[in-house]
């Protein structure tokens, strides 16, 4: 009886391959935030220590970002069907402050991604091509050859910024991941509790329950 109580109170919401593809992109999104911070600011030259030194950083930043460029274009393909925005979008940002302060009865019902996490997937989307772009720009070690010294210093220019950009959109996404008991789980075991998704999914609940995904 207990097995089957559990069985119908957890949703699958994540499979495996979409797990893994996350967490591979989180940590390699990290160890880019330290490395290019190390590397960037003078102060913060003493991270590198994390990777052997300052020029086994150097190496391993740019091979650590096409880790993180396919594991996001993995979860981007298989994200993007549901991150289409609707009308129910529109008035959830319009009613963005009534998320923040919980009143979830004077919200649209959500199907599987809410405007905030579509607006995330598709942001960090935009940001990681500019990322890569800029990043094969300025790198020395196989790509110097076909660019000019100035195209390099813009690149590394734009690189930067678009990396502070990035750093502080993940953490928001960290805060608002701990901001609802729960999600979290989601991407640990794959499941949600039943609960869970009627009060911030509904849509995607009765998806599930007709057979969908």
């Amino acid at each position: 009886m207990a097995a089957e109580h559990q069985a119908v109170s957890t949703i699958k919401r994540h499979p495996i391959d979409v797990r893994i593809a996350h967490w591979i992109a989180a940590v390699s999104f990290i160890l880019l935030a330290i490395s290019g911070l190390a590397l960037f600011f003078p102060g913060f030259f003493f991270a590198t220590g994390l990777f052997g030194g300052g020029e086994t950083a150097r190496f391993l930043h740019p091979w650590i970002g096409v880790a993180l460029v396919v594991s996001y274009v993995w979860l981007f393909c298989r994200f993007v069907g549901f991150c289409l925005f609707g009308r129910d979008d529109v008035v959830w940002m319009v009613r963005a402050t009534e998320v923040m302060t919980r009143r979830d009865e004077n919200l649209p019902e959500i199907g599987k991604f809410n405007a905030g996490q579509k607006l995330y997937v598709w942001g960090m989307a935009i940001l990681f091509v500019i990322l890569l772009t800029s990043g094969l720009i300025i790198w020395q070690a196989y790509f110097s050859t076909f660019t000019s010294i100035e195209l390099q210093r813009y690149a590394l220019l734009v690189h930067s910024l678009v990396a502070v950009l990035a750093i502080f959109g993940f953490i928001i996404h960290v805060h608002m991941v701990t901001w609802e008991p729960g999600t979290l789980r989601a991407m640990i075991s794959g499941t949600v509790t039943a609960g869970w998704a009627f009060k911030h999914h509904r849509k995607w609940l009765r998806q599930v329950a007709a057979g969908g995904n």
